[in-house]
Parts: structure tokens; sequence; C-alpha cells
């Protein structure tokens, strides 16, 4: 049975050294010369978004400024209705994570295309259809809009700590678990199953397993790589209509983590422990995952994320629970705390 989904994709993707500073000629070239609003962090203002201030001045755009704290449902809805009136001609979000998941939600809520500037490549929320959001009735990301454009400063992603580079390398090495169990899920209930979606995911996660020597040096090349794989990333879920090709069961365990404690562990670090877990239980070489790992200094162990043991079996355990309708390798082996200890043991979480 055919299953028709919607598709996304960005116009306009520009990835290199100063390219922030042609955020106005894309806007020209896009057609917008309207008011523009602008989001942004305390940081990132700073870092980044005043010299979109400056460009959008200089050329007399009517610009609005937002700076915004951590993504809730509640402040993007405030926002929202602040800019309703206004009318806002484009959203740009400028920023990581957090900045751009609510962009995402903000432009979705006043109808309007938005332009994603990311300051870390800590995760492919940069490009995605997807928001993770607080404040929602789900853990999980939520469905939102593509980005019209993605303008990706690899001077300005350099200035970010390297630790959130190497979660979102770890964020797409786990896209190779997440294509098995989506395959899985095809085999076992009929789902649908893009197989060009999920050609260009594990595409992107093998760009970062081949490369992850260069990816620790940390220069002009590595990051020019990873965040073409983090757009490709986001790329495959615009095409497959869902975030199937980079979440599966080890997005759930990290899903899990975070519904049980708080705790500093980036997200694509815990995706990428979970990674090592989930390629264990489909029989596959989750000694390459961890050595990858371990090479881009990202964390492998329960210690290194500074997560207890016990809140790990508990997530990896109540995992499946996190999304019913999403199959995975965890409703085929049904773990028990017992059976859990045992494989974070085996494979050297704790």
């Amino acid at each position: 049975m055919s299953t028709q989904h919607h598709m996304q994709l960005p116009r306009e993707i520009l990835v290199g050294p100063d390219a922030i500073r042609e955020v106005q000629k894309i806007l020209e070239k896009l057609g917008f010369n309207g008011r523009i609003l602008i989001l942004t962090g305390e940081k990132t203002r700073f870092i980044a978004a005043e010299k979109v201030e400056k460009q959008l001045k200089d050329k007399e755009y009517n610009i609005s400024v937002r700076i915004v704290g951590r993504a809730s449902i509640e402040e993007a809805a405030i926002i929202a209705g602040e800019n309703k009136e206004n009318n806002p001609a484009i959203v740009i979000g400028i920023g990581g994570g957090s900045v751009i998941d609510m962009t995402k939600v903000v432009a979705s809520k006043l109808a309007k295309p938005y332009i994603s500037v990311p300051t870390t490549a800590s995760h492919d929320g940069i490009a995605s259809p997807r928001a993770s959001i607080k404040g929602t009735d789900k853990v999980y990301s939520i469905e939102a809009e593509a980005p019209l454009a993605i303008i990706a400063d690899t001077n300005i992603i350099k200035m970010a700590p390297y630790r959130f580079f190497a979660s979102g390398c770890a964020d797409l090495i786990s896209n190779r678990t997440a294509v098995m169990d989506w395959k899985l899920a095809h085999l076992k209930t009929g789902e649908y199953f893009g197989e060009y979606a999920a050609s260009l995911s594990n595409m992107a996660a093998e760009i970062i397993i081949k490369n992850a020597q260069l990816i620790k040096e940390f220069n002009e090349q590595s990051i020019r790589l990873v965040l073409e794989a983090l757009i490709s990333s986001g790329v495959a879920m615009s095409i497959a209509g869902s975030s199937r090709p980079a979440s599966g069961s080890e997005h759930l365990f990290s899903h899990s983590i975070d519904l049980l404690t708080e705790n500093t562990a980036l997200h694509g670090e815990k995706c990428g422990v979970g990674t090592i877990i989930a390629m264990y239980l489909h029989k596959g070489d989750w000694k390459l995952i961890r050595k990858t790992l371990k090479t881009i200094c990202a964390p492998t162990t329960a210690i290194e994320l500074g997560i207890p043991k016990k809140i790990l079996l508990e997530a990896l355990v109540k995992a499946p629970q996190i999304r019913p309708d999403r199959y995975t390798i965890l409703n085929e082996v049904k773990l028990d705390y017992s059976k859990a200890e045992r494989i974070l043991k085996k494979t050297t979480i704790i």
C-alpha cells in the first residue's frame, strides 16, 4: 500500500567561511524585503546576530530582534503572539539548537518561512523539519517546518567548544541504527520505508565513520564535512516525511534518559552511546561505533556521560514506551533489568 507524505526542502544552502555576510543577499535572492524577525540567544547575538542586524539595517530592512531562552512551547506562543500584528515576512534563527528549534515553532505559528543560521554543529536540527521543544506532551521532537534557507558560517561554528561538534558527529553516527530500525519496522509492520532517504541518511553516518581522524582536527575541512552531513541528514528526514531516517532505538534511549533525570549530557552524546547499544542488539559492528566515538572524543561510557548506571539501566528498559508507535529493535528483544545490565557491561558502557 502506497503512503503519501509531504516533502519540504531548503531552496538555498550556503556553507563556508564568512557565509553570514551573505544573509542580506540570500534574502534579496529569495525576494524578501519586508519586516524581518530575528530570534537569537544572549551569547549568539554578540557572536553572530549583530553582524546580521548591521547588514540588514545598512540596507534599510525593518527588523526586530528577540532574545530567546530555553526552547519552550509557551515562549514560542508568546513570541508569535507579539509578532502577529507586525506580520514579519520571514523569521531568521541565529544560534544553537534551542534557538533554531524555537525559530521553527514560531515561524510555524506565524505561518511564515524561516532561515536557519546555526552557530554550533551539535545535531541535525539545523536542517530538519522537526523541533525539540519543552512544554508539549511529547519528550521527542515534534513536526515543524524545514528551513527555506540554511546559512552555516564555518568561522562561527569553530568558535563553539569542540564538544558540541563531537556531539553533532555522534548524532550523525546514530543514523546507522536508525535506518536499521526503520527497515526492521518495514519488515515487521509494513511501515513505509524510503530507500533514497535511508541511503542519504546512511551516507551521512558513513562519512563521519570514515573521516573520524580528520574530524578530530576541527579545521575548516572537517567542519564543512560535518555541516554538509548534518544538512543531508535533515534533508533525509524531509524526504521521508518523518524523523525515521535519523531517529530509532538510540534516540528513544536518549529521550528516556531525559524523562528520568535532569542531565548535562548533550543530545548527540546520549544518542552516540545509544547507538553502541542499538548496534549490539542488531548484532552489528558495535565495536566500530564505539571506536569511532572514542576517536572523535565523544562519550562511550556512563561515567563520561555523567549519568548514573541506575538511570541508564532504567532508561534502556523503559525506552520502548517513549514512542509505542515506533517499532525498533527494542520491540524485538524486550529487555528486562537483568538483560539490560548484561548489555551495558558487555559494551563497556558500565
